[in-house]
């Protein structure tokens, strides 16, 4: 039995697809295992290394290039997966998945121009928006709309997919945190999907999921074993997520959801939720940067990490602690949705962002307040120490 050929592929699939996904999620695993510690050590022979600056959470140079293991692996599973023949967007995502790549490798070598990465996002956005497995003309009764056209339907996908990856790339700030956001966003992908019988896109779920999980290991190690996903890792990352929150929100109501009591009306807000994290975070820092009048562009630490870090907590434990809000978030969605609107649901999420961000609002004047603190104090005591230093006489 030859088990690259397309027929026997397809046959074990079928049969045995419990086993199948496990496996998909395992040869990731495995195979980002594998592939890192060969990256570091090149990046290591070459020395490329990430240059510390006035914004880095990080005291030592570490290697940015977990993105170059990420693209093997998905450009070696998807082509494996494209033998199921079940769909051909498998070949747009890998056309779509190698110039974001490039970009992002470039931006991690010598550092790409803006304009650069968002004209390879549109350009990767292109091989996606337009295909026809990906057609948005509905809303599906979202605060009332449907029907929409299909010159709007192509605008909202081509927004969703340039700032997914964008505020997907901007929470890779702290170890662990956008590997640990992957894992949550995708995982619940994976359980969707397998609901509503799409099970190729089950497979790309849990192979992203499978190379995260592997990541994370070398992401939060201390010693010379430790690596980032850069920019390389972070825009592939982001625009697989974009892709399957695409087919999530296009793909048409599920007799078996419709069973369980899920309205069809809030599938938007179930992918805001899904989506908190990277979403939230993004909106967030843009409003506190309006706000100081300064462009959305300006780099800050106003991040909720960033807060968090600065409230003494550890990149573990912020990482995990964001991740879990973001589970509480889509635990909370599932429990509502099944019995109220989404206009009201649309006001309840709104109250529960306004109060974690008036939270997160409190934390960072009162990291303002412990840095000034702490300045203060060791200023002090240097005056204290010079004056002690003038008083001796030897």
């Amino acid at each position: 039995m030859n088990i690259l050929d397309q027929e026997v592929i397809l046959e074990l699939f079928k049969s045995y697809y419990g086993f199948f996904t496990a496996g998909t999620f395992l040869l990731a695993f495995i195979l980002t295992w594998y592939f890192i510690p060969k990256v570091l050590w090149v990046t290591k022979e070459k020395q490329l290394v990430k240059e510390i600056n006035h914004r880095s959470s990080h005291q030592i140079e570490v290697p940015s290039f977990g993105g170059v293991a990420f693209f093997l692996v998905l450009i070696l599973i998807i082509s494996i997966l494209q033998s199921l023949r079940i769909t051909y967007t498998g070949n747009h995502l890998i056309i779509g998945l190698t110039f974001l790549f490039m970009a992002g490798l470039k931006d991690d070598l010598v550092v790409s121009s803006a304009r650069l990465k968002f004209v390879s996002q549109v350009f990767a956005a292109g091989f996606i928006i337009f295909s026809p497995e990906l057609e948005l003309t509905n809303l599906h009764g979202f605060l009332g709309i449907t029907e929409i056209p299909y010159w709007l339907g192509y605008i909202l996908k081509l927004f969703v997919v340039i700032a997914l990856i964008n505020a997907y790339n901007l929470i890779d700030g702290i170890d662990g945190l956008a590997g640990i956001a992957g894992i949550v966003i995708c995982t619940s992908f994976a359980v969707m999907f397998y609901l509503i019988s799409e099970p190729y896109f089950v497979l790309i779920s849990v192979t992203v999921v499978g190379l995260l999980a592997a990541f994370l290991r070398y992401n939060f190690s201390g010693g010379h074993r430790k690596i980032f996903m850069g920019d390389g890792g972070s825009l592939t990352i982001g625009f697989l997520i974009a892709f399957l929150a695409l087919k999530l929100l296009v793909r048409d109501n599920s007799a078996t959801l419709l069973e369980e009591g899920f309205m069809p009306e809030n599938r938007v807000l179930f992918l805001i939720a899904i989506l908190f994290l990277p979403v939230y975070d993004t909106g967030r820092v843009i409003l506190i940067r309006l706000s100081q009048g300064n462009t959305p562009f300006e780099a800050d630490r106003n991040h909720l990490h960033h807060v968090l870090l600065d409230n003494k907590l550890s990149h573990k434990e912020a990482s995990v602690l964001l991740g879990f809000i973001n589970v509480l978030i889509i635990g909370l969605f599932m429990m509502l949705s099944k019995i109220i609107s989404s206009i009201y649901l649309s006001l309840i999420m709104l109250v529960l962002f306004v109060v974690i961000a008036l939270v997160f609002e409190y934390l960072r004047k009162n990291r303002k307040y412990r840095v000034l603190s702490t300045r203060l104090t060791k200023k002090g005591i240097k005056v204290q120490i010079r004056g002690l230093i003038r008083n001796m006489n030897f």
